[in-house]
């Protein structure tokens, strides 16, 4: 699997990822009932290890809200871009695999759990598959109720258009924007307003990962990242100045570290230039009431760094030392009386 596989099923492996993507996508009466607190993901793979390469599973369990019953949902992803026609086959047989494996677990069991099966299909081709396992048998003979019959859940990212996605801002929906739909200056936005608003900061620093990934492995230009990953920092930078464009703000960066003196070479320029601006992120999110721990997180720093720069003095604010005049000939003469 490659690594940008790899991250995807890590990204989706965040129970609020899961739930966004149900409760956006998944437009039944009952999903309004289920109880997300007590989200359970279930650590088990029913793929076959030829397909390990272009899919993953991941199996949840979510009770229903002041009750024990809950309902099981199977999310297969599709890591290639090839759409293949006997998919509903393969889920078939995973959710066949799935109750085998649930009646040897709970012998005691009169009832099989409901499963609500999703495929998730992130590759550039329009979904043509049958869904439904009974489009793919034969009409004759007509075996009418002994025909056998399953059908999943399609999640297709390109099926969505923009203003749909757009219409609610969480991880889920900017995730399928940045797959589906890229553009850097409308992800910018989203990740600006997913900061303000997302109280789940470990998935938000998962999906910021999973963005580097994208960039460092070719799937997205570094620049766009470095775009994103800078702006999404600074939120509460970005509040009370003007920051439009990653390439002249690196310049001013610059320009303001050499203004204070440090002109011995453009690295340690760069250097102060970026500490300068990580002192005033920490500062600003320290005043927001961010905790230490996050903003060391998101900054990459340690917490005593953080801590150091929290209570650090902006050289800007330093008087510089004026320098004495030189004492002429008369004025030695004068001081000696």
């Amino acid at each position: 699997m490659k690594i940008h596989d790899r991250g995807y099923k890590k990204l989706l492996s965040q129970p609020t990822i899961i739930r966004q993507i149900i409760e956006t996508f998944i437009e039944e009466d009952w999903v309004q009932h289920l109880d997300f607190t007590r989200i359970e993901r279930i650590d088990k793979s029913f793929i076959s290890d030829n397909y390990r390469e272009v899919e993953a599973d991941l199996l949840y369990k979510v009770p229903f809200k002041n009750s024990e019953q809950a309902i099981y949902f199977y999310l297969l992803t599709e890591l290639q871009s090839k759409v293949l026609r006997f998919m509903a086959l393969r889920v078939e047989h995973y959710l066949s695999s799935f109750y085998m494996d649930f009646v040897q677990s709970n012998p005691s069991a009169q009832m099989l759990p409901p499963v609500f099966p999703i495929v998730l299909y992130n590759g550039d081709e329009k979904w043509n598959a049958p869904t439904q396992l009974s489009d793919l048998i034969e009409a004759y003979p007509d075996l009418g109720p002994y025909r056998v019959s399953m059908e999943f859940f399609k999640i297709a990212e390109n099926e969505y258009d923009r203003e749909r996605l757009l219409r609610q801002s969480n991880i889920a929906t900017t995730l399928f924007l940045a797959e589906a739909h890229y553009d850097i200056h409308l992800l910018y936005e989203r990740m600006v307003q997913l900061f303000e608003e997302e109280e789940d900061r470990e998935a938000l620093k998962v999906f910021l990962n999973w963005f580097a990934q994208l960039a460092t492995h070719g799937y997205r230009p570094t620049a766009d990242y470095e775009l994103v990953e800078r702006e999404f920092k600074n939120i509460e930078e970005v509040k009370s100045m003007l920051m439009t464009a990653i390439e002249r703000d690196r310049e001013q960066l610059l320009k303001t570290g050499e203004a204070r003196g440090l002109q011995i070479g453009e690295a340690k320029g760069k250097a102060e230039g970026k500490r300068e601006r990580d002192r005033q992120i920490v500062q600003a999110m320290s005043k927001a009431n961010y905790p230490i721990d996050v903003i060391a997180g998101l900054l990459d720093l340690d917490v005593e760094q953080v801590q150091t720069l929290a209570t650090e003095i902006s050289p800007a604010t330093v008087p510089a030392r004026r320098p004495r005049a030189k004492r002429t000939k008369q004025g030695q003469a004068e001081e000696q009386k």
